[in-house]
């Protein structure tokens, strides 16, 4: 889909409303990138103050969600979009409550890494959390990439990607359990490094989602609750 769909309009004015909710929401996507690579380097780098500053910073996109939404209701109102245009206002309000989300787990991470960087350090530097974490990263930023182009076939090629994000959380989760059975004093480090991958994986699932806005704005269809091979037939249709 061309985006060209969504800017040959009558009024000038509507196409310049609809570009900047676009805009708007890529804005709000870098804010929460920003957010989840400040949270993830905390804990790799045992800063306290940095997870906590992460941390308190999440209302800050928690305003940009409200902002977005106030003017997509505005322009529902005063504009009864149809069609293309309507499916790109219902896609703008999910995708920035799945990045609230992600934002809100980016703060979780951020509370996390200050409970870490109390506890010794390991030497790795909680490398399997560091690599989970930039795997979601690259999820996060090609699901933006896939929504700022309209593409589709990017877009599928995420909602693929959240299989390797489920796989990696297992592993972080079986080594922590049999690290806390081998020895119980590390139990509150491994919970938390446990908290930490787990919030991962739910921001693998929420880029997951705003991939899966992008298939539906694209072709017109809700794709959440097919199987991958039948998305696969969706996109390539």
């Amino acid at each position: 889909m061309e985006t060209e769909q969504f800017k040959q309009h009558i009024s000038k004015r509507f196409n310049e409303e609809l570009e900047h909710l676009r805009n708007e929401v890529l804005r709000m996507g870098g804010m929460v990138e920003n957010h989840l690579e400040t949270a993830i380097e905390a804990i790799t780098a045992g800063d306290s103050e940095m997870g906590l500053r992460v941390a308190g910073e999440d209302y800050k996109i928690n305003e940009m969600e409200v902002s977005i939404d106030e003017e997509c209701s505005r322009v529902l109102a005063t504009r009864a979009p149809a069609a293309g245009d309507l499916r790109l206002i219902v896609a703008v309000i999910k995708t920035i409550t799945d990045l609230e989300r992600i934002g809100d787990e980016a703060q979780r991470i951020g509370y996390l890494a200050s409970n870490l960087a109390s506890q010794q350090q390991p030497h790795d530097h909680y490398s399997e959390l560091q690599t989970l974490g930039q795997h979601v990263q690259t999820m996060v930023h090609d699901a933006l990439d896939a929504f700022s182009r309209l593409d589709a076939e990017d877009a599928l090629q995420v909602v693929e990607e959240d299989k390797l994000v489920d796989e990696g959380y297992d592993q972080i989760t079986r080594q922590c359990i049999s690290m806390m059975m081998e020895d119980p004093r590390t139990i509150r480090r491994f919970m938390d490094i446990g908290w930490a991958a787990r919030a991962l994986e739910r921001i693998g699932d929420h880029a997951k989602n705003i991939a899966e806005y992008v298939i539906y704005l694209v072709h017109g269809r809700d794709v959440r609750h097919l199987r991958l091979s039948e998305l696969k037939r969706e996109v390539g249709g």
